[in-house]
Formats: structure tokens, sequence, C-alpha cells
């Protein structure tokens, strides 16, 4: 079921971390694997996860496979709102739009 899916992407709080630095841009694998302290193929089981219950989109530029939440996805508009009020979300979103910068 399709809900079971979403529930077990969110239980992972490094999940959520991903969820939120895509809040504020596309990153490529590696890009999100340079802010946790996991291997790459940890980072791609979680990817890969999120993907299956519809919650980010890959879209492959190159040699690269950029990362973006789904916009299609009511769940990610209550997500975008969450992250918003949530104070360590919140964090996570600014953080992610600082490194953007650079």
């Amino acid at each position: 079921m399709a809900t079971d899916k979403v529930f077990e992407a969110l239980a992972s709080t490094p999940r959520r971390q991903i969820l939120a630095y895509l809040s504020a841009q596309q990153l490529t694998a590696g890009d999100i694997a340079s802010r946790f302290a996991m291997s790459a193929p940890a980072i791609s089981r979680h990817l890969s996860i999120l993907a299956a219950a519809g919650l980010v989109v890959g879209e492959r530029k190159g040699q690269y496979v950029l990362y973006r939440l789904n916009p299609d996805s009511l769940l990610n508009t209550l997500l975008g709102f969450a992250f918003e009020v949530c104070p360590t979300g919140s964090q996570l979103k600014r953080e992610g739009a600082e490194l953007a910068k650079k």
C-alpha cells in the first residue's frame, strides 16, 4: 500500500533530513552524501526509499542524477509547511539554502 511506503520513508531521521535539504534546492546524491556521516550506498538506499514512496524524483543530467521533491505530492506540500514551523526542519532548510549559495 502506498501509505505504508510513505510512513516507512518518514520513519527515518536521515530521510526526513534529506527531504528538508531538498525543500531548498535540487541536489545530487553526492551533494546529499556530503552532508551526512554515512556511506554513499546508504544515501542511495535512503533516496530509493523516498522515491518509491513518491516523495522525491530523480532526473538524469549527464552523469549525475538531480533529486528534488515531487511537487505533485500533497505530502510534500504539508512537509514544506512543517519545515517552516518546525525548529529543526527550518534550520535544515536554511542550511540547505546557504550551502546552495556557495
